[in-house]
């Protein structure tokens, strides 16, 4: 049975894309030397950074109520998500080779595997989403003051429990989106999903102006961009600084 798509929300997810290929591009100058910036402490730069992995969680989230809505099964859900999975690794094996010091072992893709899962199981809260989402974004502040005076908690910071996000110093990884505080983001994604759906649905529904279809189809190939735009982008500035050094 052919499921309807909703372009609106397809180009959302393709203006993160968009942000997120500017970004790393900037990135990429960066790590060549065309570029002097400090990506990891200038606000300028972690900021865009949690406002880009924020659009794509939100953005997962209401792909999530959608699917819901439309009672997609789990063995198209467990499909996708092996997907998701199977490019989780694949980064981590790429970033270990150009960063074997700081390589990904939990970042956005990681992140949103497990998301994924805890957010189709909790489909079914209705409005108590906001709530779980709002909870969720102050876990991870709150533990990081506990540590202060529970040195008990000093194990969260151990490599084998970052994924939870409960530290009170960032592990050295290039990218690192850990369940709390992020799992937040998406619940409010699929909070506002539902909502629109149920009672809003004509925002979702609007035709989308020409200008912004480009963004639309973008959007529907989110997962292929993310894992071609980096080796693209570096393996391209790796040819053009081979050929200028010659």
């Amino acid at each position: 049975m052919a499921r309807a798509r909703y372009d609106s929300i397809d180009a959302l997810r393709g203006a993160a894309i968009v942000w997120m290929t500017a970004y790393h591009f900037c990135f990429d100058l960066n790590y060549f030397h065309w570029l002097r910036q400090d990506f990891y402490r200038d606000p300028f730069w972690t900021w865009q950074r949690t406002a880009i992995v924020s659009l794509f969680l939100f953005c997962a989230g209401l792909g999530q109520a959608v699917a819901f809505e439309q009672q997609q099964g789990w063995a198209r859900f467990w499909k996708r998500w092996a997907q998701v999975a199977g490019c989780a690794l694949l980064v981590t094996l790429g970033s270990w080779w150009m960063f074997p010091k700081s390589f990904i072992y939990f970042g956005v893709l990681h992140g949103i595997a497990l998301m994924l899962v805890l957010v189709r199981l909790s489909a079914g809260w209705g409005p108590w989403l906001w709530l779980a989402g709002t909870l969720a974004l102050t876990v991870a502040p709150l533990a990081a003051l506990a540590h202060g005076h529970w040195r008990a908690l000093e194990f969260l910071n151990q490599p084998i429990w970052n994924w939870l996000g409960l530290v009170s110093r960032k592990p050295i990884t290039e990218d690192y989106v850990p369940l709390f505080p992020w799992l937040g983001v998406m619940w409010w994604g699929m909070a506002a999903g539902q909502s629109l759906l149920s009672g809003r649905r004509q925002w979702v529904q609007r035709a989308l102006p020409r200008s912004a279809r480009p963004l639309a189809w973008l959007g529907r190939w989110s997962l292929s961009w993310y894992m071609l735009h980096q080796p693209v982008l570096i393996g391209a500035m790796t040819l053009w600084s081979y050929a200028a050094a010659r």
